[in-house]
């Protein structure tokens, strides 16, 4: 019986370590492409509905997560999908090693997040570009799963977030255009990279 299991965790061990070290395809460049839209509708949404985000900051937080949470979901969903399709026995390791990579940054995120609404509010000019900085080392721990041309996405986020710190730095206002235009820029540069440095086949498969 222990022999059996050992065998069996070797077994686990391996397939783990072949999910590590194989490129992750389970990411689509339309669905993708869809984040970055919704970015950008969210946007205009602000625009006309929260134009001085100070005074509802609230309704601020509310409208981003919540369109953060929606563009997860729809990633995740087509993730699980693609993965069970193309990687097939491996699916649940490839999805599992793809999303571990990004959790430290999305706890990061919530809890700093968490931390300046509770106890500098003051500080929450900050937020877009730190939540792009946030979302940058996130994309940095999962590039080696990805397409090497991917390298280039996480670069943007941390550069669009330290321009955001710096621009909002003297006004301190929670532009809608700061949040709107680097996630939508950088989604549909991550579609780009899904669709044409791997190819039609990516997309397709």
């Amino acid at each position: 019986m222990l022999d059996l299991d050992k065998a069996l965790a070797d077994i686990a061990a391996i397939r783990s370590q072949i999910a590590r070290d194989a490129e992750f395809r389970g990411y689509g460049p339309m669905t993708v492409a869809a984040t970055g839209a919704l970015a950008l509708a969210a946007g205009v949404i602000q625009a006309i509905w929260l134009p001085d985000p100070a005074d509802a900051i609230a309704g601020y937080l509310a409208l981003w997560i919540g369109t953060a949470t929606l563009s997860v979901i729809l990633v995740g969903i087509e993730m699980v999908a693609r993965s069970r399709r193309i990687h097939r026995g491996l699916a649940d390791e490839m999805v599992y090693v793809a999303t571990e990579q990004f959790i430290p940054a999305g706890v990061a995120g919530a809890l700093l997040t968490f931390v300046l609404f509770r106890f500098a509010p003051q500080a929450l000019w900050m937020l877009p570009g730190l939540w792009q900085i946030i979302f940058s080392l996130g994309f940095f721990a999962s590039c080696r799963t990805l397409p090497r041309a991917m390298f280039g996405v996480g670069v943007w986020y941390l550069a669009a977030g330290l321009v955001c710190v710096a621009l909002a730095s003297q006004a301190h206002i929670l532009s809608p255009w700061a949040m709107a235009l680097p996630f939508a820029i950088g989604q549909f540069y991550m579609a780009g990279v899904l669709y044409w440095w791997v190819g039609e086949s990516y997309a397709e498969n």
